[in-house]
């Protein structure tokens, strides 16, 4: 896990982003675990920033990393509220899509945080169909960031740079197996052990940047064609939406016979639901 703001390290620190990418339970404000309450305690020492997040009738939220004095770098008190936030979109029935973005046209520039070192397993997954607006830098931990997203846009500018080896370090909460999947071992290989700096020119040939924005649009309009580039995937039911979005999370990081069992479980949650009843009635009538 690399940690650095405004292109230089920040010392003493270490991120554990991805662990709240990996644990649905971590930190939990309902959470009875003495230990989990400990950490959250020591994660709210390191207070400033804030994730700020806009839920839309579209069905597409708007989740900002937003701490401009250090570059977007997560503080510790950031870190509880992206566990709640992401709890929060978890219950949001309407939702369907999410775009992850950084304030003041940077991205993320990894973490400030002292007192994580405590914390515990990773696991905690994005429940809507999501993609990282990746402006400025996304460096270390921010890059990593980017891999937890299901898609990932930059403006013209944009860099995404894994620093970790720069640090003494490697990814720690799963940004290099995610990396692997997304682009491949040979170019997650470069990237990691060149800490090369992948430009979206870069970032299409080797399949880590889906699309790339003009670099003449400014932050709102860049946000604009975000949601629009993103709807092309939200449009219909949102249990249809969230129910896709399982069956490939789960065909991609489950093993072949669970995945198979979690598909059938998660088809029973739409069979004959009022997105499949309609569309049944649609053909009859079209007969």
């Amino acid at each position: 896990m690399a940690l650095c703001a405004a292109g230089r390290p920040l010392q003493n620190t270490r991120n554990a982003l991805g662990r709240f990418f990996k644990q649905s339970s971590a930190f939990s404000s309902n959470t009875s675990n003495p230990q989990e309450e400990e950490i959250r305690q020591k994660l709210r020492q390191f207070s400033g920033g804030s994730i700020d997040l806009q839920k839309q009738e579209s069905g597409i939220a708007v989740m900002t990393v937003n701490n401009p004095a250090l570059m977007n770098a997560f503080s510790g008190s950031m870190m509880i509220e992206l566990e709640e936030r992401v709890s929060e979109l978890e219950t949001w029935t309407e939702g369907k899509g999410l775009i992850v973005k950084g304030s003041a046209g940077t991205f993320c520039s990894g973490s400030d945080l002292n007192a994580v070192r405590a914390t515990s397993k990773p696991e905690f997954r994005l429940p809507l169909i999501s993609v990282a607006l990746v402006e400025g830098k996304a460096l270390g931990g921010g890059a990593e960031l980017t891999t937890a997203c299901d898609f990932r846009l930059m403006t013209s500018d944009a860099v995404i740079q894994f620093v970790h080896k720069h640090m003494g370090l490697v990814p720690g909460w799963g940004g290099a197996a995610r990396l692997v999947q997304i682009v491949g071992s040979q170019n997650a290989l470069q990237l990691l052990a060149g800490a090369k700096k992948v430009d979206p020119q870069l970032g299409r040939q080797i399949g880590l940047v889906d699309e790339v924005l003009s670099l003449s649009l400014a932050s709102e309009n860049s946000l604009m064609e975000a949601e629009k580039w993103l709807s092309q995937f939200t449009k219909g039911s949102a249990p249809v939406i969230r129910a896709v979005k399982k069956v490939v999370v789960s065909g991609r990081e489950l093993p072949l016979e669970e995945a198979l069992r979690t598909e059938k479980d998660i088809f029973g949650t739409v069979w004959g639901g009022p997105a499949n009843l309609e569309a049944l009635a649609r053909k009859t009538k079209h007969k």
